[in-house]
């Protein structure tokens, strides 16, 4: 048997809902802002996996245009019946606030990485929606339900509805089968039926260092829901000294070996020396990752083995280990006609007049559009930061006429926390280099009046950063052999959801390339190359 390595997916991989194919395995996360919408990644053994698709890759089927911070896609929930695959997914339209206008479809498809139907609107009534396959052939969709009234707890409970295949939409009564435990903030449900009883796995205690996943069984699908002995099935709130944090918003599985696993979300803080254990726990620039543990049954309840804690190491299930090539190239010399499945943009698709691969052969282009801090149509292609350590590289050519006008390499949370590296233009300089800071909506240019000039005869600037676990460094080369770094230490824990205003954020720390042209001419930049190459 082959030994497992948490976690299995590193970054940002958050809330993972795995199905089972015959002999094969998906696992599906959320993507939040991030477009195209939901990943899905592939394995034969549940050690190795690659991601294969990104299934809501169309404007019908997902509009995030102006969708605020951390709204978009939450907690996708992948199932294989009937020789198809069904997908629910939330676009969440609010976050904050008394309201989460949250709305839940579903999409299929024959083949996981195929082109996915169109959608189809279920309800609206509050996120994390699943949908259960009853073994008579039934279908039922749960979802927590959302109270928005003053003076309540905004977690009403998890309601049950059936789904009419035949008629595409919810059909029936709608009923509360379970309240949740005194922990609340219940979320996350997923039905399964085994032994002859139903069994309820949900999320309780938010997404942070409280999180856990809480398991109640009954005969009745409608309940009433009994709590497991000896709930909850896992969390590492107990156990501040794990690695391991977070732990919670888990799914099942059943190998075609009959062993169970459960895939669950976790977060690995960054080293805090010196720094009390307790509060605050630490920051996870990586976001929150998918990790796996091995259940066992007793008393027809399931329990983590080795404990309700997660382990970093764990016994694979019994099946020949299947290694997959390496899913993306460390150099990507942007030789093909489509992009990478690991690079995303904000919000919607950007279309050829923003982002093309065909205008200067061998080249990303971009052509200039919003800020940093926009929420609508930002020239931004960017992937996670899956690694503690690691360099980012890429090599652009840029001719601004303004200070409007910037191209450049970004590392980037949000809308309110990025760094950015760019050429732009100064009225006395030219062509230069400029740091600029987005720090909690506080904004900042270090180098002063020390910007970079950028010499007449250079057409390409190759613009680098390593992150090195704690602090992040750019640095710059016009020939790409000689390179100055620039001595500005930039934190990672401030690209982290521990460290974003107000908390309640969701994803994790991406870095790319970007354009901007807020003068509205839509300069374009040419990239040459992008790499990103994790470092021991």
């Amino acid at each position: 048997m082959t030994t497992i390595q948490n976690p299995i997916l590193t970054g940002f991989n958050p809330d993972p809902s795995i199905c089972r194919a015959g002999e094969d395995y998906y696992i599906a996360v959320s993507t939040f802002e991030w477009f195209p919408g939901v990943g899905i990644y592939h394995s034969k053994d549940l050690k190795n996996w690659r991601l294969v698709s990104r299934p809501l890759n169309r404007l019908s089927q997902l509009n995030m245009m102006g969708n605020p911070d951390s709204g978009g896609i939450w907690a996708p929930a992948l199932s294989y019946s009937d020789g198809q695959f069904w997908l629910i997914y939330t676009d969440v339209k609010v976050v904050n606030g008394q309201w989460k206008d949250s709305h839940n479809y579903l999409v299929t498809c024959d083949t996981i990485d195929g082109e996915w139907s169109e959608p189809i609107h279920l309800n609206s009534s509050g996120f994390d929606p699943s949908l259960f396959h009853d073994d008579n052939g039934k279908k039922y969709l749960v979802n927590m339900l959302w109270d928005h009234r003053v003076g309540n707890h905004n977690f009403y409970g998890i309601i049950l509805q059936e789904y009419s295949v035949n008629e595409k939409k919810l059909i029936g009564k709608k009923e509360i089968i379970f309240k949740g435990t005194d922990i609340k903030l219940t979320e996350a449900p997923h039905l399964y039926k085994m032994n002859g009883y139903y069994y309820l796995l949900t999320a309780e205690g938010g997404t942070k260092y409280d999180h856990q996943a809480t398991i109640a069984r009954s005969k009745d699908l409608w309940g009433p829901y009994e709590v497991h002995p000896e709930n909850p099935l896992i969390t590492s709130f107990p156990y501040p000294r794990n690695p391991l944090q977070k732990a919670g918003h888990a799914s099942i599985v059943q190998t075609h070996t009959d062993e169970w696993f459960l895939v669950h979300l976790t977060g690995r803080p960054l080293p805090q020396e010196d720094q009390p254990l307790l509060d605050p726990r630490g920051y996870c620039p990586l976001g929150r990752e998918t990790a796996i543990q091995r259940l066992e049954w007793k008393n027809d309840w399931p329990y983590v083995v080795g404990g309700n804690q997660p382990s970093l190491e764990i016994q694979g299930p019994n099946i020949e280990e299947v290694k997959w090539e390496k899913d993306f190239d460390e150099k990507d010399d942007f030789n093909s006609d489509v992009l990478n499945h690991h690079f995303q943009s904000l919000r919607i698709p950007l279309g050829e007049e923003i982002i093309s691969l065909k205008d200067n052969l061998g080249h990303l282009r971009l052509y200039g559009k919003e800020s940093l801090t926009s929420k609508f149509t930002q020239s931004f292609v960017a992937r996670r930061w899956q690694h503690f350590n690691f360099i980012a590289e890429t090599k652009v050519s840029f001719n601004p006429e303004s200070f409007q006008q910037a191209a450049g390499l970004v590392n980037y949370y949000n809308t309110q926390n990025w760094t950015a590296l760019q050429i732009t233009w100064n009225e006395e300089k030219g062509r230069i280099l400029e740091l600029t800071t987005c720090d909690n909506f506080t904004f900042d240019q270090p180098l002063k009046d020390n910007q970079i000039i950028i010499p007449k005869d250079v057409e390409y600037v190759h613009l680098r950063v390593n992150v090195n676990t704690t602090i992040y460094k750019y640095s710059y080369s016009f020939d790409g052999e000689n390179w100055t770094e620039i001595p500005i230490k930039l934190y990672s824990y401030k690209l982290s959801d521990d460290y974003i205003h107000g908390g309640g954020f969701f994803t994790g720390a991406f870095v790319g390339m970007q354009c901007q042209d807020t003068s509205g001419q839509n300069l374009h930049a040419d990239f040459d190359y992008f790499i990103y190459k994790e470092e021991s």
